[in-house]
C-alpha cells in the first residue's frame, strides 16, 4: 500500500471514530431552528410549539430565529449552507422542501438535495377567505362577483408558497378576476383583510380559525380531505366542485445534508417523545393541526411524494417564479 493510501485510509478511520463519539455528546450546546418566514405566521407558530420545553428531552434548548425574506428562500438558503452538525435546524416540510423546488427557475440551493428530514412535527391545511364585507359565502359566488366586477378584489398571501398556489389554483379553475399582491408572510397578508386592504387570502388553519370564529373573515373553502370539525358548514375544495388540490402541508424538522446519521436519530428521538407528550400533542391540536411522528426515511418519501403533488399544481396554474 502508498505512503498516500495509507495516510487516506487512517485519515477515514479516524472521521469515522470522531462521528459516533461527536454523536454521544451531542448536543452539547442550545440548537438554533430557522424560520424562513415572519413572527406569527403558521410555520413560526408549529416552530415554537415544537420546541416547547424540548429540553426535558435533549438537556438542551432550541431557538428560534425568524429569518425571513424571498418566500422563504433566505432562510432556507441559510441552513443549507450551515454546518452539518445539527445544531442548525430547518421547520421546513411542504413549502420550503417540495414546493420551492417546483416554483422557482433558478435557485443557489437545491431544496431537496441540500436538506435530510429529521422529524415530523404537524400537518396542517389552508382556507380561502374573505373580508365579511365582501357579499359571497362561496367559491361559486365569488367567481360571479370577480367576474362582474372585474380587478376590484385583491387577494393576497405569502408568495411561492401553498396558499399562493391555492388562490391561482381557485383562479384557474373558476375563472375568478382578482389581482394578487405577494406578501412576505402570512401574519401581515392576514392582517390586512379585516382592514379591507386586501379583500381576499389564503393561509393555514393554525392562524386563519381564531379570526374565522371571532367573525373577523369568512371561510369560502378549506384544502383538507374532510371538512374542518370546528367549520362544519364549510365546504372543501372536493365538495366546491374543485378536485386534485394537496389536501394537507406538512411541518417537518430539517437538518444540512451531511449531518451524522447518529445525530438525527438522537434529534428524531427527543422530538418525537416530546410531541407524543401530552401538553404538546394536545396544544398542536388546540390550534387545528394534527401532530405526527416518522423515521427520517419515512419523511424522505413524504417530502418526495409532496414535491410530485406540488408539481401538478404548478404545472396546472403557470406559477413559476424566478
Amino acid at each position: 500500500m502508498s505512503k498516500l493510501a495509507i495516510v487516506v485510509t487512517v485519515f477515514a478511520a479516524t472521521i469515522a471514530a470522531v462521528a459516533p463519539a461527536a454523536a454521544q455528546t451531542f448536543p452539547d450546546h442550545p440548537i438554533k431552528v430557522i424560520v424562513a418566514y415572519p413572527p406569527g405566521g403558521p410555520t413560526d407558530t408549529v416552530a415554537r410549539l415544537a420546541t416547547q420545553n424540548i429540553a426535558v428531552e435533549l438537556g438542551q434548548g432550541m431557538i428560534i430565529e425568524n429569518v425571513a425574506g424571498a418566500g422563504g428562500r433566505m432562510g432556507t438558503r441559510d441552513v443549507a449552507r450551515a454546518a452539518p452538525d445539527g445544531y442548525t435546524l430547518l421547520l421546513g416540510g411542504t413549502n420550503d422542501n417540495a414546493i420551492a423546488p417546483v416554483l422557482y427557475k433558478s435557485l443557489d440551493y437545491d431544496p431537496a438535495k441540500d436538506f435530510v428530514p429529521v422529524s415530523a412535527v404537524a400537518t396542517d391545511s389552508n382556507a380561502i377567505v374573505v373580508n365579511p364585507e365582501v357579499p359571497v359565502h362561496t367559491l361559486a359566488e365569488l367567481a360571479s362577483y370577480t367576474k362582474a366586477n372585474p380587478g376590484k378584489l385583491t387577494a393576497g398571501a405569502t408568495q411561492g408558497i401553498a396558499p399562493h398556489l391555492m388562490l391561482e389554483f381557485i383562479r384557474v379553475r373558476t375563472g375568478a378576476d382578482m389581482v394578487f399582491v405577494p406578501y412576505k408572510g402570512a401574519a401581515p397578508a392576514i392582517a390586512d383583510v379585516p382592514g379591507n386592504h386586501i379583500q381576499v387570502n389564503a393561509s393555514a388553519k393554525s392562524v386563519l380559525l381564531p379570526l374565522i370564529k371571532d367573525g373577523k373573515l369568512r371561510a369560502l373553502a378549506v384544502s383538507s380531505a374532510e371538512r374542518w370539525p370546528e367549520l362544519p358548514d364549510v365546504p372543501t375544495l372536493r365538495e366546491s366542485g374543485l378536485d386534485g388540490f394537496p389536501t394537507a402541508i406538512w411541518f417537518v424538522l430539517m437538518a444540512p445534508a451531511g449531518t451524522p446519521p447518529a445525530v438525527i436519530t438522537r434529534l428524531n428521538d427527543a422530538v418525537n417523545l416530546h410531541i407524543l407528550s401530552d401538553p404538546i400533542r394536545e396544544g398542536i391540536r388546540k390550534i387545528g393541526l394534527e401532530p405526527h411522528v416518522l423515521a427520517p426515511e419515512a419523511l424522505a418519501k413524504v417530502i418526495a411524494d409532496e414535491t410530485q403533488l406540488w408539481q401538478g399544481v404548478a404545472r396546472e396554474t403557470g406559477v413559476h417564479l424566478e
